[in-house]
C-alpha cells in the first residue's frame, strides 16, 4: 500500500464522511473496518483498504478513530499502543468517536507515554452535515498540539471549537447531545399531536419555523419525520448508546435526568421495533406505531 496522509479506523457513516472530506481536500486516505460492507463502501469513494491495523499503520503516521463505543475505542487504542511499542511509527491519533471522558483521558495518557500527539474531535451533526463541513467539531487537545495540527482539523471540521484538554470535548458532546436528542423527541411528539389533530405535517413545520417553538431539528429532521423517511444519516442505536453514557455521567454527579430517562425509553421502544439502524428521525415511529409492530430499518 502506498503511504497515505490519513488512516481511518472505522468506516461507518462518520468515518466515511470524514474520509471523503480528506479525499476532496487532496489527501490520500487509507482505512480499516471489520465490516466488509463498510470497507467496500469506503473503497468506492477512493479509500485504500488495509487488511488489518498493522497494515494501516505501515501506510500512515496519522490515525483517525471513528468507532462505535468505549469498548471498541479502548481496544483500538490498546492495539495501537502495542503496534507502536513493536516499532510502528505513529505521530498523531484523532478520536472522532463519542466516548466517556474517562476513556478519552486514558487514551490521551497512553499516547502521551509514547510521545504521540492526541486530539479528540467528536462532531455534532449528521454524516451529511459532516461531509458538507457543517457539523460542529468539539476539540479536546493541549494548546500546542492544536496549533501544530490546526490545518488538518480545518479539513476534517471547518467549524470547530477548542473546549479544553482531552476529555473536555467528550463532556461537551454528551451535554450537547442530551439537548439535541430531546429537541428531536419533542419535535416528533409535536408532529404526532398535530397530525393526530388533523393538521398537515409539512404545513405544521412551516408554522414552527415562524414560532417560538422553532429549533434546528425542524430543518434537519422535520420533513423526514413527516414523510417517515428513515434512511440513516445518523443511527438511532448510536444515539441510544450516547444516552447510556449521558445517564452514567449524570449518576456520577448525583444528577437525575427525568427527560433523558424518558427519551431513552422511547428509543428502546424504537429499537425493539427494528429501527436501531434507522435514522434518528425514526423516533416518531415509536410514538405513532402500535406496540409490537416491527419496521425494517430504512
Amino acid at each position: 500500500m502506498n503511504p497515505a496522509h490519513l488512516g481511518v479506523i472505522g468506516l461507518g457513516l462518520v468515518g466515511r464522511a470524514l474520509a471523503t472530506r480528506a479525499l476532496e481536500a487532496g489527501m490520500t486516505v487509507a482505512g480499516f473496518d471489520v465490516s466488509a460492507s463498510s470497507a467496500a463502501s469506503a473503497r468506492t469513494s477512493g479509500v485504500a483498504i488495509a487488511a488489518d491495523l498493522g497494515a494501516l499503520l505501515q501506510a500512515t503516521r496519522i490515525v483517525l478513530i471513528c468507532v462505535f463505543n468505549d469498548d471498541q475505542f479502548t481496544d483500538v487504542v490498546t492495539r495501537l499502543a502495542a503496534q507502536t511499542d513493536g516499532g510502528a511509527s505513529l505521530s498523531l491519533v484523532i478520536n472522532a468517536a463519542t466516548c466517556s471522558p474517562a476513556a478519552v483521558e486514558a487514551a490521551a495518557a497512553t499516547m502521551r507515554m509514547r510521545s504521540i500527539a492526541f486530539i479528540e474531535l467528536p462532531l455534532s451533526g449528521s454524516s451529511a452535515q459532516i461531509h458538507a463541513g457543517e457539523a460542529l467539531g468539539l476539540v479536546g487537545a493541549e494548546d500546542d498540539t492544536l496549533r501544530r495540527h490546526e490545518a488538518l482539523l480545518r479539513v476534517l471540521s471547518p467549524l470547530h471549537v477548542h473546549v479544553g484538554p482531552p476529555g473536555s470535548a467528550a463532556r461537551a458532546k454528551l451535554a450537547s447531545n442530551l439537548i439535541l436528542g430531546l429537541n428531536r423527541a419533542a419535535l416528533a411528539e409535536g408532529i404526532a399531536l398535530a397530525e393526530g389533530l388533523g393538521l398537515d405535517g409539512h404545513r405544521f413545520l412551516e408554522l414552527l419555523r415562524l414560532s417560538p417553538a422553532y429549533s434546528r431539528a425542524v430543518d434537519t429532521v422535520g420533513d423526514r419525520m413527516v414523510s417517515r423517511d428513515f434512511t440513516p444519516r445518523s443511527k438511532l442505536a448510536q444515539h441510544r448508546k450516547d444516552l447510556a453514557l449521558i445517564l452514567e455521567q449524570a449518576a456520577l454527579q448525583d444528577l437525575v435526568l427525568p427527560l433523558t430517562q424518558a427519551h431513552a425509553g422511547l428509543l428502546d421502544r424504537a429499537i425493539a421495533m427494528g429501527l436501531g439502524d434507522a435514522d434518528n428521525a425514526a423516533v416518531i415511529a415509536a410514538l405513532t406505531t402500535k406496540s409490537g409492530t416491527r419496521h425494517p430499518a430504512s
